[in-house]
């Protein structure tokens, strides 16, 4: 609110103040939007990744993350998968597009064998774009 220090009697002066409630009232849609949306753009399956310090690569819009847990339980995003309908799931989920980049991630505890037996489906199946997931630390 602006406070007049002159008094024009003729009422033809015009009001100079900015009014920002528009901008106020867009910028609190924005953040509830922001808030609704950015749990959903992330994985909820926990993992204890090893770390990498790598420089990272940019992500594409809809990436496919191939997880295996500590206990070997495989998933493609959050959806459990078994190994037999690993390559049916991987399917559904990028189109039959072979060019897509599986992003593998694997808990650090997971053995190498279990490791190389899903890498060894998916070169089966025909995806050999696979991106290996790591968390990134500081460098040495």
């Amino acid at each position: 609110m602006a406070m007049h220090l002159h008094d024009d009697t003729s009422g033809d002066s015009e009001m100079h103040d900015i009014n920002v409630t528009p901008f106020i009232d867009v910028m609190l849609v924005l953040l509830i939007i922001f808030m609704v949306a950015a749990p959903l753009a992330t994985v909820d399956i926990r993992v204890d990744l090893p770390a990498s310090t790598a420089v990272p690569q940019p992500r594409p819009e809809k990436p496919v993350y191939l997880t295996v847990k500590a206990d070997k339980q495989l998933y493609v995003g959050d959806i459990a998968v078994s190994e037999t309908g690993l390559t049916t799931l991987l399917d559904e989920q990028t189109g039959a597009n072979k060019e897509t980049t599986i992003f593998f991630q694997a808990d650090k505890t997971v053995d190498y064998e279990t490791m190389m037996r899903v890498m060894d489906t998916l070169r089966k199946a025909g995806y050999l774009k696979v991106g290996l997931v790591g968390m990134e630390s500081a460098g040495k």
